[in-house]
């Protein structure tokens, strides 16, 4: 592991270590944790950037997906 330096605002610092305290972990691993979780999130939405501009180039097809109509009908209750 790295140690690095961050300047942060004192009133994040603050948040950080009282949510830290109630998890019961360190500041470290709540930030690491922190990080890894907008890295995660910061790939899911590259994903769905991706996924929406495959369908503008490609876009459905009327009746494309008419075979799975059965499949996903709720019927009636």
């Amino acid at each position: 592991m790295m140690t690095v330096q961050m300047t942060l605002q004192e009133q994040l610092v603050k948040q950080v270590d009282q949510l830290a305290h109630k998890l019961h972990t360190s500041r470290s691993a709540f930030t690491r944790e922190a990080l890894k979780l907008a890295i995660k999130k910061y790939k899911m939405l590259e994903l769905e950037k991706k996924h929406k501009e495959g369908y503008h180039q490609h876009p459905v097809s009327k009746g494309e997906f008419d075979m799975f109509e059965e499949e996903s009908a709720w019927g009636d209750s």
